[in-house]
């Protein structure tokens, strides 16, 4: 039997190009659109919102697949790199998002062909349990560097 969650925030316009983020969860911030749409600078906007619950989602699935497949995780940094279409009737899609994890592992003594393997088919489950990622229509890409020790 199928179950949900329920999640909420509360957007409020500030003025101008202006708005403040509440999470549910807590946190609060102010945003804007990017400045290539009428935005400002240095704040958080709608896109990197995007391309960083795809990121932030799919390294705790690796950090859930690290503990399944008994990985012992060094470090884990991940940059993520949205593409959008802008099309020329102005409306806006993101096609594609690109996620180089620089992963860190210490082999403990194993093989490294054998934690290589592990780590292949963690980050496999990571893509394939990531809710965010599976929820939207933009290609997800991982590509990562690993470091055994």
């Amino acid at each position: 039997m199928s179950r949900t969650a329920t999640y909420h925030t509360t957007v409020r316009w500030t003025g101008e190009h202006w708005g403040h983020l509440a999470m549910g969860n807590g946190p609060e911030m102010p945003f804007s659109a990017p400045p290539d749409a009428q935005g400002h600078p240095g704040v958080f906007t709608p896109e990197d919102a995007f391309v960083a619950s795809v990121n932030t989602c799919v390294m705790m699935m690796f950090l859930w697949a690290c503990q399944r497949f008994k990985l012992n995780l060094v470090s884990f940094e991940c940059r993520a790199e949205g593409t959008k279409v802008i099309e020329l009737d102005r409306t806006e899609t993101f096609t594609k998002v690109h996620l180089k994890p620089l992963i860190r592992i210490d082999a403990g003594g194993e093989p490294r062909a054998v934690i290589e393997a592990r780590v292949t088919k963690a980050l496999a489950a990571a893509r394939k349990y990531s809710l965010v990622a599976n929820s939207v229509k933009s290609e997800v890409v991982i590509e990562p560097e690993i470091t055994i020790d």
